[in-house]
């Protein structure tokens, strides 16, 4: 039997140098920031670019992807978000990308909880990659308490491993299998799965099992390490760089990652007699509640306002249609001339006309979902803010049947609010969104691409 190999650490930038055999992996383990001087475009790019591999591995978890197409996922999102032509600069990027996101998600439980988890998937599928040799000197590197086990120890329950393996679909034991022995509480989801033999409180890992002993100890130490970093925060980085870095890792959290949809798309352009038949087939349900609440009570409170306003703006209704909608709601409300006085202003700012002259952009899933609507209010994103009897309801009105609204309470109880949303848009138009809901304008477009491709007469 062998046992684990050493390796040297090359402690500039936390990459692995393994020297097993020859075995090489540029898998980082983030035990310490590197010493580099990171310009500030850099600091930001490469936090995105991780955070848009950390996010579309969360919606894949989300949307039950088997491992299989995890894996193929976590690939080529790490070759298109993650490389770089120079292999020592994409070492560097992956180790800065982590410790700038550790910032940025150690500010809170449910960001560290979060963060944690999606780091631990990716080091997960990261590691299974690496070749045997590799993770052997991984192993060595957290110093794990384990040796393989001898020969005589294997001989003695090599027919009790063979079952095990011949039960979980694993290839035959061959005279060179490596099996380390450790306590069955190191591996819960090893003994959950009841793919490993155990025996007087040890279970007989295989080498083909070892990432789950290596992603505990990695969790374990993220885990720490977040907490550490959230009091380093609060005590000392947050003021020190309140005018450099601070606002960057405050917005990070919540930024959106997607296409900008602050101007109608390919000169797509929607009319007044358009809006109530387009709120029907193809306005998500934030917006399709805020356009059935101003058309019930000729009001919008200002969160309301804006999420709806801005919506339309960027599905293509123009600035005098903006105003003409508005004016026609509130007018039976509040009157024609208050309309003007305190209403008029706030729509013509929206799109650039006044104030600051800034072309405001329509908001995205996450600051829908982040805001706090208060009472009377009724913008925010329904699937979180809703009670499950009224989203129930709401979902109905859709015509999304018993079936799929159960998958999609489901998603809502686990706080999956954006995959909530895609099964929503999969059971309204009877076809796949692989890539998600990000932007209720994204929701509008490939809505209107659908019920376009349907309606184009057959040749």
């Amino acid at each position: 039997m062998q046992s684990l190999g050493t390796r040297r650490v090359n402690h500039q930038n936390d990459a692995v140098a393994v020297a097993v055999a020859g075995a090489a992996s540029t898998l980082p383990l983030y035990r310490s920031a590197p010493p580099l001087e990171v310009r500030l475009e850099d600091f930001e790019a490469f936090a995105v670019d991780r955070l848009r591999v950390l996010k579309a591995i969360s919606d894949g978890l989300s949307r039950g992807k088997k491992p299989e197409e995890m894996k193929n996922l976590v690939d080529e999102l790490l070759k298109t978000h993650m490389s770089h032509p120079k292999p020592s600069e994409a070492v560097n990027k992956d180790v800065i990308s982590h410790f700038v996101l550790r910032l940025v998600y150690c500010r809170t439980e449910d960001l560290r909880k979060w963060f944690l988890s999606m780091e631990t998937t990716l080091f997960r599928y990261r590691f299974k990659r690496e070749s045997a040799e590799a993770q052997r000197a991984l192993m060595a590197d957290f110093n794990l308490p384990y040796k393989a086990v001898n020969t005589a120890e294997f001989e003695s329950v090599k027919d009790k491993l063979g079952q095990v393996a011949r039960s979980i679909g694993q290839p035959l034991l061959t005279a060179d299998a490596i099996f380390y022995k450790v306590p069955f509480e190191d591996v819960p989801e090893l003994v959950a799965g009841r793919r490993v033999y155990i025996h007087r409180g040890n279970a007989y890992v295989a080498m083909n099992q070892v990432v789950s002993l290596v992603v505990t100890q990695f969790r374990s130490f993220l885990s720490k390490a977040l907490i550490l970093t959230n009091r380093k925060w609060t005590s000392s980085i947050k003021e020190q760089e309140k005018d450099r870095l601070t606002p960057i890792v405050e917005v990070l959290s919540t930024s959106y990652l997607g296409p900008d949809y602050s101007q109608p798309r390919e000169s797509a352009e929607i009319s007044l007699k358009d809006i109530d038949h387009l709120a029907k087939s193809s306005f998500p349900l934030c917006m399709r509640h805020l356009y059935d609440k101003l058309k019930e009570d000729h009001h919008l409170k200002h969160g309301g306002r804006m999420q709806l306003g801005l919506f339309l703006k960027g599905v293509g209704l123009k600035l005098d249609d903006a105003l003409a909608f508005w004016r026609a709601e509130f007018s039976q409300k509040v009157g024609a001339e208050r309309f003007e006085k305190e209403y008029a202003y706030n729509i013509r700012h929206n799109y650039g006309r006044e104030g600051k002259r800034t072309d405001y952009t329509p908001f995205s899933c996450q600051k829908v979902i982040s805001s706090t609507p208060g009472v009377g209010d009724h913008h925010g994103c329904p699937f979180r803010h809703f009670s499950e009897e009224n989203l129930r309801a709401a979902l109905g009105g859709m015509g999304v049947g018993n079936r799929g609204m159960d998958d999609i309470i489901d998603k809502v109880r686990n706080r999956h609010y954006q995959v909530a949303c895609t099964l929503t848009f999969e059971a309204v138009h009877g076809s796949s969104c692989d890539a998600g809901i990000n932007h209720p304008n994204q929701y509008f477009i490939d809505s209107q691409k659908i019920l376009q491709s349907k309606n184009q007469p057959t040749t």
